[in-house]
């Protein structure tokens, strides 16, 4: 997506071993219009191999259908537990390489950030994030899970990014929050 337009269409990815939620929305400048919303089930699937097939799947799928001009996607959240984090992170893998291999680029947030751009809170609950995704964006469709909100929350996250730009997700360096928070600065 060209930032200079602030137009095009966004493929949102909540990646999961069990659900994967996605929402694609088409932006014009500040406008957002919700194109899809949903979740791919994959509890019936027991080896997680084949699970790791049918998200690559469907993710080809979705690629080809919106034909989105970038991918945001959910970063992992650290969890105490290993074996979830190590699922997660494959799944995530395998829904970024899809979209790498459709030369669609990718943008990763983390679950805070994207729970601040839709509702201004970074501890926002699952149910906040729907409600308020659902009074912006007055979509009608009533969304399967909060898997499906979550994705298009990040898709959402994404658009406020091209929109304003001083949101821009940082690049984790000290310089760079430095040179964009420079009031926030105390020499001695």
């Amino acid at each position: 997506m060209n930032k200079m337009r602030q137009e095009g269409i966004i493929l949102g990815i909540d990646p999961g071993t069990c659900v994967m939620g996605y929402g694609v929305i088409r932006t014009r400048g500040r406008e957002i219009e919700t194109l899809a919303l949903g979740v791919v089930r994959m509890r019936s699937i027991r080896d997680p191999y084949r699970r790791m097939s049918h998200i690559l799947e469907k993710m080809y799928e979705l690629l080809d259908a919106f034909q989105p001009d970038i991918m945001a996607i959910e970063a992992p959240f650290y969890s105490k537990n290993v074996q979830s984090m190590l699922k997660l992170g494959r799944a995530q893998g395998v829904a970024i390489a899809a979209a790498l291999s459709r030369n669609v680029p990718v943008c990763e947030y983390a679950p805070r950030k994207i729970k601040m751009a839709v509702t201004g809170r970074g501890a926002a609950s699952k149910e906040q994030v729907a409600v308020m995704l659902k009074k912006t964006l007055h979509f009608t469709q009533e969304p399967e899970s909060w898997d499906a909100t979550d994705a298009l929350a990040v898709a959402v996250c994404h658009a406020n990014q091209m929109v304003f730009p001083g949101n821009q997700a940082s690049s984790g360096s000290w310089e760079t929050f430095i040179s964009r928070n420079p009031q926030r600065i105390v020499r001695r």
